[in-house]
């Protein structure tokens, strides 16, 4: 049952982290279609979610560079 209760935990914790990119690529005008959980990550017996940042445009891939190049350093 523990196991269950993890692995609900870190599929939780993955969207919220989507949610979040989700949010900030939304305010520097980018959109990744394809942003979603991995499926296949949670197939395994102790499931490590990872984030499928998908296809894109080339338009929106400069875009991305382009909002990735304004952030201060």
């Amino acid at each position: 049952m523990a196991q269950v209760v993890r692995s609900g935990e870190r599929l939780r914790a993955a969207e919220e982290v989507i949610a979040r990119l989700r949010g900030e690529l939304a305010a520097a005008s980018v959109t990744l279609p394809s942003l979603r959980v991995d499926v296949v990550s949670l197939a395994s017996e102790t499931p490590c979610p990872l984030v499928d940042l998908g296809r894109c445009t080339l338009e929106t891939a400069s875009r991305l560079a382009d909002a990735l190049g304004a952030v201060e350093r």
